[in-house]
């Protein structure tokens, strides 16, 4: 026979029903749940929202820097249109020598090459050097005794970098083996 739940005390329960979570009463263990549980899902949307506001101020900041650096970069290129603009407007003046516009012309190109120079551009100097097909870009192969075979004879355009990445290879001509008859013309 079973105990009648009238006559226990409040601490007191039926040994032969399952016992009720004694924090929660039966009715509220789901809405205490649903709590958690929107909470949690409140948490969720929060973290989201901060982490969608960080990677939208990291885009914003990373275009900020690239504008700045252009800006920063344009800046100092300016100069350089300006003297060329002063040198097409004496090329049109009468009294202008051609060595006057020689030397005006040489000036811009030193200070573009110092723009270049102090952005962090280098020029590849590839003759005499080893073919490197990751700096260089090979256009012919000619038969050469002194210079060793795979080797760069000539540079018919200039590569550059930055840094150590490659802005454009310079374009070569490589040596190669002699024929039969360069090599015993020597």
């Amino acid at each position: 026979m079973e105990p009648n739940p009238s006559d226990m005390s409040e601490n007191e329960t039926p040994s032969s029903t399952n016992p009720a979570p004694e924090a929660c009463p039966p009715g509220d263990a789901p809405t205490e749940l649903q709590a958690q549980l929107a909470a949690a899902q409140d948490r969720y949307l929060r973290l989201a929202a901060d982490f969608d506001n960080f990677k939208k101020r990291a885009a914003r900041d990373r275009d900020d820097a690239r504008r700045l650096g252009s800006e920063s970069v344009l800046g100092k290129l300016l100069p350089v249109l300006d003297n060329f603009d002063m040198a097409m407007v004496a090329a049109t003046q009468p009294n202008t020598s051609l060595e006057t516009l020689r030397v005006g012309v040489n000036m811009i190109h030193g200070q573009f090459r110092n723009f270049l120079s102090e952005v962090g551009v280098k020029e590849l100097t590839p003759v005499g050097q080893p073919f490197d097909p990751g700096l260089h870009d090979a256009v012919s192969v000619q038969a050469s005794t002194e210079i060793p075979e795979g080797h760069v004879i000539q540079q018919t355009r200039k590569g550059y970098q930055l840094g150590d990445r490659l802005l454009r290879p310079a374009s070569v001509i490589v040596s190669g083996q002699p024929t039969g008859s360069e090599s015993s013309a020597s």
